[in-house]
């Protein structure tokens, strides 16, 4: 059946409220992790750890929930990523950024909600710069995080079969990111992920680095991803 036109396309209805269902509960679960661990004062490296495991982990548990039914791309930067790979239909990019940023928006507020009182101290887990991290440097890190993410998305939607081994890489791939840039950036990597606890804490300082780095990371990982997938197919070609 022919997919409708119109804007959100009415025959993708499961595909956008799973991205809208996955998306929120990424955001909201990450971002709550940061502050719940702020409330009871536990930092350093185990608490970034634990950060880490919880993004990964959400990720990882939403694609074996929802990949079947959207791909849990959950992601407007890896949207950008897939749809530049030509992997994603092109009636779908729109709707999937549309309701990836709704489900951003939804779990910030969310989050003001909950955690009102605790608001002023951690912004709800918005993303930041290190001291000494200038905004050109931030959306380098953010650019080769979401680089590496969006890759690691692609090999896992095109070479593995297997959902729980999909889960397990890009789950794996975005907690060790975090491990090694979270201290630097906030490891974003996802503009719905820095934008709704932005809104939602009415914190801006530098929230342009979290669209621009994950955009131009994402769109070269997707670019490079095509032209070695259709080198390899001319290739194969020739060989045949």
């Amino acid at each position: 059946m022919e997919r409708s036109s119109s804007f959100p396309c009415s025959g993708c209805k499961k595909e956008c409220l799973s991205e809208l269902l996955g998306t929120y509960v990424l955001v909201f679960a990450g971002p709550a992790s940061i502050i719940l661990l702020s409330l009871v004062s536990f930092s350093g490296l185990g608490a970034h750890a634990l950060i880490a495991l919880t993004f990964g982990g959400t990720v990882a548990l939403m694609i074996l929930a929802l990949g079947v039914h959207s791909g849990s791309v959950i992601n407007p930067a890896i949207t950008l990523a897939v749809a530049s790979a030509r992997l994603l239909k092109k009636d779908l990019i729109i709707p999937y950024l549309f309701f990836q940023t709704i489900g951003g928006i939804l779990a910030g507020l969310t989050l003001r909600l909950i955690f009102i009182s605790s608001a002023s101290t951690t912004d709800l887990g918005a993303t930041k710069l290190a001291t000494g991290i200038s905004p050109v440097l931030g959306i380098g890190f953010e650019a080769i995080g979401t680089f590496v993410l969006a890759s690691s998305s692609l090999v896992a939607s095109t070479k593995i079969k297997r959902p729980k081994y999909q889960a397990l890489l890009v789950g794996f791939t975005l907690s060790t990111l975090i491990l090694f840039i979270g201290p630097l950036t906030g490891a974003g990597f996802n503009p719905a992920r820095s934008l709704g606890p932005a809104l939602a804490s009415n914190y801006f300082t530098n929230l342009y680095v979290y669209f621009i780095g994950p955009v131009l990371g994402a769109l070269l990982a997707g670019l490079l991803f095509r032209r070695v997938r259709e080198n390899g197919k001319r290739n194969l070609v020739c060989l045949c």
